[in-house]
């Protein structure tokens, strides 16, 4: 019997179900990536792979235990090593024994056939083109939701009166737009889910910092990746913009290039004027566009041994300095620990808060 999976990556999971259900395939959830998880992509991964690469994989051999036999992916563009990840993971998974069938979404602004002809082998229900993409808008529209209310527990983390109120919330309401299935009632869902966040008592004369998020597109997502590092920064007083959302991503990758795209990379032009692959020119576009817009801090969070980041990196010095804004990268990997990465921010957020009150002429508390 086939049995569809894809790589966890956020809450994105709950629109990929819904539209592979509605395709007429039957759907393996993938788990949260966890230790286990981890400990099985590194056991089956090249050593020095990116730390996506490994999670992905672990993510893939726990699907496969449930009995996935098709596994849904994306490709990549430019000199990046994602765009080998289908393919590693592949042949991996046949040598293991497990005959999958890896489908890769190449983005179909430049590959439109490829995007056709995946979206015909995972339609085992045979609906018409115009099922179809009623089922492709009722998906977007439930991604947009998501998307929307991510960025709104980044606002009101910082300013709750009690520590964790938000992240209760948030998990109640996503639960409302998951189940939420016609157009009208994801809608419902979602107008419903924002009104009960905006409940969340606030203390909105706390000083609160500001801070953006760059980086590779997996960690930044991923919060298990990230060792959840925005609900970190929010406890800290922080409050975070993503630079990347996977509805940007998707926007920019599929029907054409948006004007927030072509700024980041106009932004980028003068320290960094090529494509190097990933997203280490969108790193520092951002980074730009951030110090313009009066941000306390920028973070960068890249895999280890990811060679875009940490091209970036190397500029992201210069771009600092150049911009007066602190920027703080963390590589993640297997050995990363959620301890020393707190200590890492609170210095960081003792550092941008103290600038902050020196320059509106106050003393540190």
């Amino acid at each position: 019997m086939r049995k569809v999976s894809f790589p966890r990556m956020g809450e994105s999971y709950r629109t990929f179900k819904m539209l592979l259900n509605d395709l007429g395939n039957e759907v393996v959830l993938p788990p949260r990536p966890s230790r286990r998880t981890l400990n099985l992509g590194v056991q089956y991964s090249p050593e020095f792979a990116c730390f996506p690469l490994k999670i992905v994989m672990g993510n893939y051999l726990e699907v496969v235990e449930q009995g996935a036999n098709v596994l849904v992916t994306s490709g990549g563009v430019g000199p990046c090593r994602a765009g080998l990840y289908a393919e590693l993971h592949r042949k991996t998974l046949h040598r293991m024994g497990y005959p999958v069938d890896i489908i890769v979404f190449e983005p179909p602004r430049l590959h439109p056939f490829n995007f056709i002809r995946n979206v015909h082998r995972l339609n085992p229900g045979r609906l018409s083109i115009k099922a179809v993409i009623a089922c492709i808008k009722r998906a977007w529209r439930k991604l947009q939701a998501l998307d929307n209310l991510e960025k709104l527990t980044h606002i009101i983390r910082p300013e709750e009166r009690e520590r964790g109120a938000t992240t209760k919330v948030y998990k109640k309401v996503l639960e409302w737009v998951d189940g939420a299935y016609a157009m009208d009632e994801i809608i419902e869902a979602e107008t419903a889910a924002v009104e009960e966040m905006n409940k969340i008592p606030r203390d909105t004369e706390r000083l609160v910092l500001d801070v953006g998020i760059v980086g590779e597109i997996y960690v930044l997502l991923e919060p298990a990746s990230n060792l959840e590092i925005e609900e970190a920064l929010g406890n800290l007083g922080v409050r975070v913009e993503r630079s990347m959302f996977l509805t940007g991503w998707t926007r920019d990758n599929t029907w054409k290039e948006t004007t927030e795209g072509m700024t980041v990379k106009d932004a980028a032009r003068h320290y960094l004027p090529e494509l190097i692959g990933g997203h280490g020119r969108d790193s520092i576009g951002h980074t730009i566009l951030y110090a313009k817009r009066g941000f306390d801090g920028v973070i960068q969070l890249a895999p280890f041994t990811c060679i875009p980041e940490i091209v970036a990196r190397t500029i992201l010095n210069k771009v600092s300095a150049d911009h007066n804004i602190p920027v703080l990268t963390f590589f993640l990997d297997e050995q990363t620990g959620k301890a020393g990465m707190i200590t890492r921010l609170e210095a960081f957020v003792d550092l941008m808060r103290r600038k902050k009150l020196q320059s509106a002429g106050l003393k540190p508390a």
